[in-house]
């Protein structure tokens, strides 16, 4: 590192040569809805085409295909909630490297299929811990006992280095100054790899984070100013929901980063089903993270030119119940009532029997006597009519 902590350019431009027969050259494209919509010029840098379907492969090869040839044959470990997983399940096939994965208990399906495909033979999966921090406590141990290579997953200069790669990649595509690059935020190796491409490189462009907002663990040590955990985190943005960021990760952005935005699920979930519905995109909820913020920083980017990196597209298809939920509730049009009687309950039905409002009896309390139902409208002229209607229920 230099004397600014950036990653060298000399580094990155190395993992950039190391990679060019691994990694996607992903797409670099304009979006024109949300550039109509927010008056300007915003393009998508499209890391969910990775053949991994996020930007974790760079940093995990960049750094797999540098290790001795004794620390090769010992064999690797690695924890990952998914994408780092995948990147290094990947580099251990392609180099032929054993290696060890710990993941948390509740990795979706999807993420541990793709981690099996990608890593064959060479990839032994481990589920512990309820989320990645423990699952990291477990590999750690294991690495120290067997004296096996640990793969960190961010906070370490040849992965930030390669995740850098991205930000190389963004100018050399773009054939326009970028005024701003928004990147989502996990334990901090994209955006300390972006940062410090962008700042040597493009020193007028600023660099924006995003993190979900119950698992802001780089806004909250930057407003502490140290590397500080936190106590609880929400998983639902699982490639991004880590209790500790890196203490490398943390000098790069906390010096570099003109801000950090928070983004809560609902808003993150509504931004999923429009760039599914709206462009055909399959993003996970962190992929989604820069461009959900948009709506918070319309006034700061009219008439820019602005990039998204959409970090990844790993996204179960059983998670979009979930998804429309949080998005229903984060647009005011599901709401949860509780009942006395049957009676009650079929008046409802009644009530809705023409209307586009559906109806879920959510439980039973048998204790209680109560019953609890959730209506999904439409619109919020019928929310009104219905509780004036209904005042009592």
């Amino acid at each position: 590192m230099n004397s600014n902590n950036l990653i060298s350019i000399e580094m990155i431009e190395s993992a950039s040569q190391r990679l060019k027969n691994i990694v996607t050259k992903t797409n670099f494209e304009k979006n024109i809805r949300l550039s109509e919509k927010y008056q300007s010029n915003i393009y998508f840098k499209r890391e969910d085409q990775q053949v991994v379907r996020s930007y974790k492969i760079r940093g995990a090869y960049n750094l797999i295909s540098q290790l001795t040839d004794k620390q090769k044959q010992n064999g690797i470990i690695t924890a990952s909630a998914g994408n780092h997983a995948q990147g290094v399940a990947y580099s251990a096939n392609e180099l032929k490297i054993s290696a060890t994965i710990f993941m948390p208990k509740d990795t979706q399906t999807q993420k541990i299929n793709k981690v099996k495909k990608f890593g064959g033979d060479y990839v032994n999966i481990q589920l512990v811990g309820n989320n990645f921090d423990e699952s990291k406590e477990a590999a750690l141990l294991l690495s120290e006992k067997t004296n096996t290579t640990f793969i960190p997953p961010f906070d370490d200069d040849l992965i930030i280095a390669g995740q850098a790669t991205v930000a190389k990649e963004i100018l050399d595509q773009a054939n326009f100054p970028i005024d701003y690059i928004i990147v989502p935020i996990g334990g901090g190796g994209l955006i300390a790899g972006v940062i410090s491409y962008i700042k040597i490189k493009s020193p007028k462009t600023k660099i924006i984070g995003v993190e979900p907002e119950a698992a802001a663990a780089m806004k909250h040590s930057i407003n502490q100013d140290r590397v500080t955990i936190l106590n609880d985190i929400d998983t639902f943005v699982d490639g991004a929901a880590v209790k500790l960021v890196g203490k490398k990760t943390f000098d790069i952005t906390k010096n570099n980063i003109e801000k950090i935005i928070v983004v809560s699920n609902g808003k993150l979930s509504q931004e999923i089903l429009d760039l599914y519905h709206e462009e055909g995109i399959i993003t996970e909820p962190a992929g989604a993270l820069s461009v959900a913020c948009l709506d918070l920083i319309s006034d700061q980017i009219k008439n820019k030119n602005i990039v998204c990196v959409i970090s990844g597209g790993n996204n179960d298809v059983n998670r979009y119940k979930e998804i429309v939920e949080h998005a229903l509730i984060f647009q005011d049009l599901k709401k949860y009532y509780t009942l006395n009687t049957f009676e009650d309950l079929g008046k409802i039905e009644d009530y809705i029997s023409d209307k586009k409002i559906k109806l879920n009896l959510e439980k039973i309390n048998q204790k209680t006597k109560t019953i609890i139902i959730s209506l999904i409208f439409t619109n919020k002229k019928d929310i009104e009519l219905f509780e004036k209607l209904f005042k009592n229920k």
